[in-house]
């Protein structure tokens, strides 16, 4: 139940912050639809599809598209007071990431998959929306760029499967885990820690600039 609660939660801000994405780039009211659903079931989708766990979640639950569809939609008309609650999403999406890590990782264990498999399947599910959302919005994604995201679902993984191999009930093994990686990802965005980064240049290019400069 607790884990439904925040995927509901999950979703609805995902749909959201999808939905500004496509205003951001002056989509019809249609591709603002559609970037939402993306952005919020495209990352439990892209779980699904690569370990052959079907009907999708969005087929088997078909409210949840409406909701997002639904959360699209109220954006629209309140998008000029959505910068106030910038914080706010923040919080949700970190919530939200947590959240589908964990159910990503579980539904893979309860395929009967090894640590590597859930643990791939938990992060694709954290973070494949975002990663579909801003490959349509002509966006180098976020999840590659900014502050540890990828990396904090990763170790949200390593925790879960540590507490369900020490022992621990499911339903604390959850709960600690939402806890511990809601955690370290309100860490991460308040003092702005990041992955660190990989700069190459060509040669060529170098030499290139060099001459226009002289």
């Amino acid at each position: 139940m607790l884990l439904t609660i925040i995927y509901i939660i999950a979703i609805t801000a995902e749909a959201m912050t999808g939905a500004l994405s496509a205003g951001r780039r002056s989509m019809d009211w249609f591709g603002v639809m559609l970037i939402a659903c993306v952005t919020a079931l495209g990352g439990g989708s892209v779980r699904d599809v690569l370990l052959g766990h079907y009907p999708l979640t969005w087929v088997k639950h078909p409210e949840y598209l409406m909701l997002t569809c639904a959360a699209a939609f109220i954006t629209i008309l309140i998008a000029k007071w959505m910068r106030h609650l910038r914080n706010i999403f923040l919080l949700l999406d970190a919530l939200g990431l947590i959240g589908f890590t964990i159910i990503g990782c579980q539904i893979a264990l309860q395929m009967g998959h090894g640590f590597i498999v859930s643990a791939v399947a938990g992060v694709l599910t954290g973070v494949s929306g975002g990663i579909l959302r801003d490959i349509l919005c002509n966006d180098v994604p976020l999840v590659f760029r900014r502050e540890l995201y990828a990396s904090i679902s990763f170790v949200a993984v390593i925790c879960y499967w540590v507490c369900l191999e020490i022992g621990m009930s499911l339903e604390l093994t959850v709960i600690f885990t939402l806890v511990f990686g809601f955690a370290l990802r309100c860490i991460a965005i308040y003092f702005g820690l990041e992955m660190p980064k990989f700069i190459y240049q060509d040669d060529d290019s170098d030499s290139a600039s060099s001459t226009d400069r002289h």
